[in-house]
């Protein structure tokens, strides 16, 4: 079993920046590929980006290519979300998965979820 935890998240600024940090529990991340998705009031939960266990793979969702970065470190059991270039489309309740599947950025792959943390951008 595994338990995670999101913090970081806050009220920014437009063009502000924000550091997501997910910590684990339970269980050691290098079994797992870990993502992050987000979820808008009335909206689906959507990919955000995703690394691979060794970091040495990382994927994002076009929205974000450029402006976020993912990061991992397993010997602390932390994944991290930098988000950098804030736009309002970019508010929502962020969440941390962990999936076995290579398919990553398909919620209904994931095995476990934190239980999100609001970021809100706005001026």
């Amino acid at each position: 079993q595994v338990q995670l935890a999101e913090s970081g998240g806050g009220l920014v600024q437009p063009g502000g920046s924000l550091r997501l940090s997910c910590s684990a529990s339970g269980r050691t991340l290098s079994t797992f590929i870990m993502g992050w998705f987000r979820q808008a009031p009335g909206q689906e939960r959507e990919f955000v980006a995703a690394s691979d266990w060794r970091d040495s793979v990382r994927d994002y969702a076009d929205s974000v290519r450029g402006r976020f970065t993912i990061s991992r470190d397993n010997a602390k059991n932390t994944v991290a979300l930098q988000m950098d270039s804030l736009k309002p489309e970019d508010t929502a309740v962020y969440y941390c998965g962990a999936t076995y599947s290579s398919s990553w950025e398909k919620e209904y792959e994931y095995e476990y979820w934190g239980q999100g943390t609001q970021v809100t951008v706005s001026s």
